[in-house]
């Protein structure tokens, strides 16, 4: 079978592997139809991947944004995962015994497995995983699928902020998990603005029901999120999803008083702010990483209902034998590209 398999630093070829055995107990072999590339992609291909998150193991078939069908199903499966099934994959694996494991919040397991990063994940035409890992999705485009992921993140990040309805909520960055933050805001009664460097993402934004911003500098984006959330004197909720320090900056600077910041995007940056932001306003910070199980199943849901909503996320196709084009286009036209999907038939 076809693997795309990055071998080193910038290095990717499309090679023959053998196919995955019978699957045993417990596990699914599945048809990857579409899979995702998103900015943790990127850092592996380019050797920047942290220590933290496990750095760039190579040789590795990337790709943990799956939507695929089910080839073959092992025993003591779920009923619900029959041969033809489109699902979409949780590409997180727990230790079960560190210290997040022991308090509930597996998913940021110190001892985690993620499907392409430490193992090998959808760019090939067959792949065996756990059936846990697996989530029946209705979806006609295996595309739209994928992007079950990506929205995940947005759920864990909504989840952490505790977002209630009526409350005026900032997303800074209007990329992939940026607009995915919005929707699930929008979907929980939020009155959202986003604020991007580029009016074209925002249009995306404002078809979920957002205002927007276009952003200008550090001074006018916090006095206009300021002014936008009325009476409070801030936002209640802010998200930065795009790692950059100015965003991040402008995060803690704009969020009223009791109020929460969340951090989603990724990023080796370090940031420098005020600490008194912090203490004076008795600000809540919390960071966001992958989702718990519950959540998957809640991304899920989300994308089944909005489809037609986050297609338009979907800016570029390739096949799987263009794989190493597609990530190189990605990674060089960031303007360009919203969301790049490498796909079994495309």
């Amino acid at each position: 079978m076809r693997a795309a398999v990055t071998e080193g630093v910038e290095a990717m070829a499309v090679l023959e592997r053998a196919e995955p055995p019978e699957p045993g107990p417990g596990e699914v072999v599945l048809t990857p139809e579409a899979v995702g590339i998103c900015g943790s992609d990127y850092h592996f291909y380019l050797g920047e991947l942290s220590p933290e998150a496990g750095g760039s193991q190579f040789p590795r078939v990337q790709g943990h944004e799956i939507g695929a069908t089910i080839a073959a199903v092992g025993p003591g499966c779920a009923e619900d995962l029959v041969v033809g099934q489109r699902v979409a994959v949780w590409p997180l694996r727990a230790c079960g015994a560190c210290y997040p494991c022991s308090v509930g919040r597996p998913n940021t397991c110190d001892n985690f497995s993620l499907i392409g990063i430490h193992a090998d994940g959808g760019l090939q035409d067959l792949l065996s995983v756990p059936a846990e890992q697996v989530y029946p999705i209705q979806a006609d485009d295996p595309a739209v699928a994928a992007l079950a992921e990506p929205v995940s993140i947005a759920v864990r990040a909504v989840n952490r902020s505790g977002v209630i309805p009526g409350e005026r909520v900032v997303v800074l960055g209007a990329g992939p998990i940026g607009q995915c933050i919005c929707l699930v805001a929008r979907e929980r009664g939020a009155d959202v603005l986003v604020v991007d460097l580029m009016d074209t993402r925002l249009a995306l934004s404002r078809d979920m029901g957002a205002d927007t911003l276009v952003w200008t500098d550090h001074d006018e984006v916090v006095a206009h999120a300021r002014e936008w959330a009325g009476p409070s004197g801030g936002p209640p909720v802010a998200f930065d999803a795009t790692g950059a320090p100015p965003a991040v900056r402008a995060m803690i600077d704009m969020v009223a008083s009791a109020g929460r910041a969340i951090q989603v995007g990724m990023s080796g940056e370090e940031v420098t702010f005020r600490l008194g932001s912090l203490t004076e306003k008795e600000l809540d910070l919390l960071g966001v990483s992958c989702c718990g199980a519950e959540e998957f199943g809640e991304a899920v849901a989300v994308v089944e209902r909005n489809a037609p909503l986050l297609a338009p996320l979907i800016s570029h196709r390739f096949a799987l034998d263009q794989a190493p084009e597609a990530i190189r286009f990605a990674i060089e036209n960031p303007t360009d590209v919203m969301k790049v999907i490498i796909g079994r038939d495309f």
